[in-house]
C-alpha cells in the first residue's frame, strides 16, 4: 500500500479513530526509539568500560570550571 493510499484511508475514518491511530502510532514510534537507544547502550557499554580514552576527561569533573571571556 502506498503512502497516498494510506492517507486516503485514514481520511475516511471518523475523528475518534484518527486520534486513536495517531496515539498508537506515536506510542509505537517512542517504543522503537527507546529500543534503538537501549540497543546502542548495550552495544557500546563494554567499549565505554574498557576504553580509558573515552573516560579520560571525567577525571576533570571535580575541578572548578571558569569560562574565559
Amino acid at each position: 500500500m502506498t503512502m497516498t493510499a494510506i492517507v486516503e484511508e485514514i481520511n475516511k475514518l471518523p475523528i475518534r479513530e484518527k486520534l486513536l491511530l495517531v496515539e498508537k502510532t506515536l506510542k509505537a514510534i517512542r517504543k522503537e526509539k527507546e529500543n534503538a537507544l537501549d540497543n546502542a547502550v548495550h552495544a557500546l557499554y563494554d567499549e565505554y568500560v574498557t576504553n580509558t580514552e573515552l573516560t579520560l576527561f571525567t577525571k576533570l569533573d571535580a575541578e572548578s570550571f571558569y569560562e574565559a571571556r
